[in-house]
């Protein structure tokens, strides 16, 4: 076995270099011998965390339309371990350098780029390939980052807060006096969640989130139950007719709770899948279970019962629907809010490429208040962050 096991290595470890040699997916990258490498996360194949390693890559250069992200900081989000899994749709080929956002300085500029220049610090959108020293992105992906915001809260900036302002203001519509119950209210889409909702008067959040991270959270929300109690009893409690929103990251048994706790004319919105997600690697019988516990939905019933059932996927809206100007938009509201300091994102700690594996267990253990960040500078050894909410 053990001989086995060090042939699979060997030739994970060949597949990897011959993709750093040939430059792997995304923007063009230069060849030959001038050609510059960077360090990336690599990603061999899907399965556990062992399919993970930093590799060397050949550097990218930007295209036209483009700009290129010396990257200071990678955003870790539970996504990305679906997608370490092979745990989504379509899934692109391995190996393949995960990561979705990132935050940097702008290294260079592709023909037709206008409103950056060298220099800029930057936050930014990327279809894979962010956990690496170098990104290039097209320009309708990037954001200038103001002056008083570090690279780890830029990088902990765009999916959290752009996916909670999205789910509370363009499709839940919040407005003042309503209530909401969001799942997970310790990570980081959940505190995005409960500092958007302080910044409507008299809004009610209902949060679930492990009880060691209660006392962390207590003053983010109204409300506060540990996760695997009976939310719904809880819920009816102290509000009867249940709740205007609710934001489900769960999905399997949850959908159908989710949608029993709705007031007339609520709306409910899943935004992920994270019960499919129980061991290292991809597991069909949770992939199975959950799907059979989603309570299937009677459009009939949504009629008679004035509800409203939607959902919500960031990644989809800006890749593949071609959305980007109304991200830019809500990019725009959220930077005007965290510039008024009522919005602050939460990091809850940094970590080195190379420690990369012990980041997805964090997230995988539920462990983390607020964001994860990939520190590109960092040495391996974590780093608390000082940031308080």
């Amino acid at each position: 076995m053990a001989k086995e096991g060090a042939e699979k290595a060997e030739e994970t470890e060949q597949m990897i270099e011959k993709e750093a040699a040939e430059g792997g997916g995304g923007s063009s990258s230069p060849r030959g011998a001038d050609a510059k490498e960077m360090r990336a996360v690599v990603l061999s194949a899907f399965g556990g965390l062992n399919k993970l390693r930093v590799s060397k890559k050949v550097m990218p250069e930007p295209q036209e339309g483009e700009l290129k992200i010396r990257v200071k900081a990678c955003g870790l989000n539970f996504i990305d371990l679906m997608v370490r899994q092979g745990n989504i749709d379509n899934p692109p080929k391995t190996p393949l350098v995960p990561g979705f956002e990132c935050s940097g300085i702008v290294e260079a500029l592709g023909d037709n780029v206008k409103g950056y220049e060298i220099g800029d610090r930057v936050m930014a959108f990327v279809n894979y390939n962010g956990w690496a020293e170098v990104v290039c992105t097209p320009l309708e992906f990037v954001y200038k980052i103001p002056d008083d915001m570090s690279f780890s809260e830029a990088a902990a900036f765009p999916m959290n807060f752009v996916t909670a302002y999205m789910m509370l203001f363009e499709v839940a519509n919040l407005r003042e006096g309503m209530s909401v119950l969001v799942h997970s209210a310790g990570g980081g889409v959940g505190q995005a969640v409960a500092q958007l909702c302080s910044t409507v008067p008299d809004v009610t959040v209902f949060g679930t989130a492990s009880s060691f991270k209660h006392e962390a959270i207590k003053d983010s929300v109204t409300h506060l139950f540990d996760r695997n109690a009976d939310y719904v009893q809880e819920v009816k409690k102290i509000s009867a007719d249940g709740v205007d929103i609710v934001l489900d990251c769960l999905c399997g048994e949850n959908t159908g709770k989710g949608l029993s706790l709705l007031k007339p004319l609520g709306t409910y919105i899943l935004y992920g899948s994270s019960n499919m997600v129980t061991g290292e690697t991809k597991s069909f019988f949770s992939f199975a279970k959950s799907w059979w516990q989603v309570e299937k939905v009677n459009p009939i019933k949504l009629y008679e019962e004035n509800k409203v059932m939607a959902g919500f996927s960031l990644l989809n809206l800006l890749f593949k629907q071609g959305r980007s100007g109304l991200i830019q938009n809500v990019m725009d509201k959220l930077l005007k809010l965290y510039n008024e300091k009522k919005i602050k994102p939460l990091v809850d700690s940094l970590w080195a490429l190379e420690e990369v594996k012990e980041a997805m267990q964090r997230i995988h253990d539920r462990g983390n208040i607020g964001k994860l960040i990939l520190d590109v500078e960092k040495t391996p050894t974590p780093l608390v962050s000082e940031n308080k909410f």
